[in-house]
């Protein structure tokens, strides 16, 4: 399908007017690399369930990603085409996402984690000629769940598995094949615009589906430029992901970052704190990024003391805010430069803490918006808040999205380009943000997004609930949990264990999973008959976890 981007011509003379938009595509940066150190290393793809670790240079990465495309091209993919793939930190999710751009196609990354009940949407809804998957990850077998869902996907015209035996398999069918194609021509007519969309990646909000949120190559690059200055990195730093490169976080910052840089990616599939600090020492990482529980795992771990070393710098923490107490803690026993940062898939991160931030600010903020970029805190009205109350987060930056996937009536962009981010915030004196609630209905568990409304749709459906409702649980390692409130039909039970084996049936994925189940006579209401959830959200901070 061809995709449909909202830029107006207003908002690409604002950013080039400025200098914030360069008119660069995503492949200059990448061509840069390797021409300028072709026979560096690239990536280190460390594989968990084997103990493989694979290393490739720019000029290896190059080769496999030029057959990729001349591949995908062969099998019918056109300019703007979105190509889906679900694959973990591997070299194959790199060389994909540049085969992609080689040929013009939109990259959809897509969570491993999600299984038949999100995948049948959204490959669906992407109309995917084309979806790339691992045959085996975390022992699940994906080319058996793909191949019983194929009548649920009537675009879907191949399958290519990472791993797989047969002709279909990504060896056979995207590397080792025998195609004769002028490639530097088919490349030259299938060169991107700035402004054409490059990513498309899903996000989760306030309804039931998840939206397909659109970037270009200068919404792209500029939050990758902004994050090299407030972190003050170059060449000479190695960046350590142990976050899928699915999320924005590891896409933008973990592979992108740094081709940008010209240096090394240092991939982790599977999250092991103690592996973690293996390969950062082996391979001397000086950057890492990651939601909030990477970074408690990170400072509470026994390898920290053999591990940790000057060359580990920095630790950017997004995707909630950081416990004051953790961000003392892990400042301390790491030695490092932490660093606070708020943002969102539909615009990476627009403020951050810095470098040289007081404690004060480093541990008790979501940061000051970045340069080029504005936040402001309104009322229901969009009137400016005065300092220090709460109200809704509002967004203006060159960095913000230019659209969702065939829901334009979505792009909640007002006539002056800011963007309602549905969180709730203040803001200080001096600019800096905290981020205090969500006017989404969302939790947020260990930095991932949990689709309240997804979850609840399914429980709605169970025979014996008649009310049910999710909100956040209080969490110290990862800020947030589930925790599921319902009512039932009179004289019926249902266990914890019960209601997760339903979920599960239904094929919802395994980390939307609620991690409490609290049954209560009546659920509290307004006079109107909503549910007021935040009394519910009261509750939960008196539970513990189930699971």
């Amino acid at each position: 399908m061809i995709v449909d981007p909202i830029v107006s011509q207003q908002r690409i003379d604002a950013m080039r007017i400025g200098g914030w938009w360069r008119d660069e595509n995503l492949l200059d940066y990448f061509d840069a690399a390797l021409l300028a150190c072709p026979d560096a290393v690239a990536i280190v793809d460390y594989r968990t369930e084997t103990g493989e670790k694979i290393i490739m240079t720019y000029r290896q990465l190059a080769a496999k990603a030029e057959r990729v495309a001349v591949a995908l091209a062969h099998y019918g993919i056109e300019k703007q085409d979105i190509v889906s793939f679900q694959l973990p930190n591997w070299w194959e999710f790199v060389a994909v996402n540049l085969a992609c751009l080689r040929i013009g196609a939109v990259s959809n990354p897509l969570m491993p984690i999600f299984r038949e009940h999100e995948l049948s949407f959204m490959v669906d809804f992407a109309e995917s000629k084309v979806l790339i998957v691992p045959k085996q990850f975390r022992g699940f077998d994906h080319e058996q769940m793909i191949a019983g869902m194929r009548d649920k996907l009537p675009h879907l015209e191949h399958v290519f598995v990472v791993g797989g035996d047969a002709d279909n398999s990504f060896a056979t069918a995207l590397l080792n094949h025998s195609l004769s194609t002028d490639s530097a021509a088919l490349f030259k007519a299938r060169q991107l615009h700035p402004n054409d969309v490059v990513l498309m990646l899903y996000t989760s909000g306030t309804t039931g589906m998840p939206k397909g949120v659109m970037h270009s190559a200068n919404t792209f690059l500029f939050s990758v430029d902004k994050m090299i200055e407030r972190c003050e990195l170059n060449q000479d730093d190695d960046v350590f992901m142990g976050s899928p490169l699915a999320h924005l976080t590891g896409f933008m910052y973990g592979m992108w970052m740094p081709m940008v840089l010209k240096t090394k990616m240092i991939f982790l599939d599977i999250w092991n704190v103690d592996l973690a600090w293996q390969l950062m020492a082996q391979e001397n990482a000086s950057f890492a990024m990651g939601a909030t529980p990477f970074l408690a795992d990170l400072s509470n771990s026994t390898q920290r003391q053999d591990c940790n070393s000057e060359r580990f710098r920095v630790f950017v923490c997004g995707g909630a805010p950081i416990p004051s107490a953790l961000a003392e803690k892990a400042t301390a026993a790491l030695s490092i430069k932490l660093m606070a940062v708020w943002g969102m898939s539909e615009c990476g991160v627009v403020t951050t803490t810095k470098l040289n931030d007081s404690p004060g600010k480093i541990f008790g903020s979501d940061g000051v918006a970045v340069p080029a970029c504005e936040v402001k805190i309104v009322d229901e009205k969009n009137n400016s808040l005065p300092v220090g109350r709460e109200g809704r987060l509002l967004e203006k930056s060159p960095s913000t999205f230019i659209g969702y996937l065939k829901r334009p009536e979505a792009y909640d962009v007002d006539e002056n380009d800011f963007f309602d981010t549905g969180d709730l915030a203040r803001m200080d004196a001096d600019g800096y943000i905290r981020i205090t609630g969500r006017s989404k209905d969302i939790i947020i568990r260990g930095g991932e997004n949990i689709p309240v409304v997804e979850v609840e749709n399914l429980l709605y459906k169970h025979p014996d609930i008649v009310d049910c409702a999710v909100v956040a649980m209080p969490d110290e390692r990862l800020g947030e949990l589930g925790c599921c409130f319902v009512t039932l039909t009179e004289g019926i039970e249902l266990t914890f264990q019960k209601m997760i084996a339903y979920l599960l049936e239904n094929q919802l994925a395994k980390n939307y999973l609620p991690e409490h189940l609290e049954i209560i006579p009546d659920m509290p209401r307004t006079a109107s008959g909503k549910i007021q959830k935040f009394q519910l959200r009261e509750m939960a901070k008196n539970f513990s976890r189930h699971l």
